[in-house]
């Protein structure tokens, strides 16, 4: 990866979400699908109480996931 195709924003996360947590960022984006009427943050609260995920992983996998559903 050079400088130019640097990933930005909450995909930038996952390397070390993946690293973190010992799972395919994919299981995460399965897990929330099973909350997925739930708002933002109540998926965020949701992945750091019931998985231990730190606010900022659990963040971005939501923002990514939720981007990526409206896409």
């Amino acid at each position: 990866m050079t400088a130019e195709t640097k990933v930005k924003g909450p995909a930038s996360y996952f390397p070390s979400i993946e690293k973190a947590y010992g799972k395919p960022v994919a299981h995460w984006f399965a897990i929330l699908d099973s909350v997925k009427e739930r708002k933002h943050m109540e998926q965020v609260a949701f992945l750091k109480s019931e998985h231990s995920i730190g606010h900022g992983h659990a963040n971005a996998l939501v923002a990514y996931h939720r981007a990526q559903q409206k896409a």
